[in-house]
Order: structure tokens, then sequence, then C-alpha cells
């Protein structure tokens, strides 16, 4: 594939290794499991043991998992002695998981819309 043709309004948007890039991203935390294993540890660093049983998955399918997300730049890894430790540093992918939440309730439906603050200025 090719990059993409000029708008005619100067921007390009993105470029087929983009496009192709961000939907290997959405491919990999399309995954309940990983895209729970990566909430977990957006919010705090954790053992894989530790994510395996806050996520309710063996600690064999959550290190699957957690290697293909280090593997794709995700999660961090670093290690304690003899365990590895995962987070996620990126605060894109902070972002990206934080603002999905925010927009999907908790019974799955869409969340609704946050209240617009008004500043009384007309």
């Amino acid at each position: 594939m090719t990059e993409r043709a000029d708008a005619g309004d100067g921007d390009r948007g993105p470029t087929d290794p983009q496009l192709h890039a961000a939907a290997s991203t959405f491919a990999l935390l399309s995954s309940p499991v990983r895209l729970h294993l990566v909430w977990l540890a957006s919010q705090n660093e954790h053992d894989v043991g530790t994510l395996a049983q806050q996520a309710g998955v063996t600690v064999a399918s959550a290190s699957q998992h957690l290697t293909k997300l280090r593997l794709a730049g995700i999660v961090a890894t670093r290690s304690s002695g003899r365990r590895h430790i995962y987070t996620v540093e990126d605060p894109h992918i902070l972002t990206l998981i934080g603002q999905i939440f925010d927009h999907i309730a908790p019974d799955g439906t869409l969340a609704p819309d946050p209240p617009t603050i008004s500043t009384g200025a007309r």
C-alpha cells in the first residue's frame, strides 16, 4: 500500500503504516483478557501471579497475553528479584485505556456524556 494522497486541505491524515500499527494495537486490545490485564497494569505495578488472579485466568494464560502486550510495547516490565513486574508507562496507552472505560458504562452500554460546564459568557 502507499501513503494516503493529500486531501487538499494540507492534512494528509494517517499513513498506511500508522493505520496498520493502530489496527494491530486495537486487535491486541480486542481480547477481554488482554484488555483487563492492561487496565490492571495501568492502575498499578503487578507481578504475573497477581495479574492472573485479578483477571481470573491462569498464570500461564496471563503470561502468554503479557508477552504479546510487552512485545507490542503496550505494557512494560522490569525485574524484581526473580519476579517480572508489569506496568503501563506509555501516556498514550494510559489515556486510551482511561478514555475507553470513561466511554463505556459498567453495564456495557455507552456512558452518558459528562455535563457541559457553562461559563456564563455569551
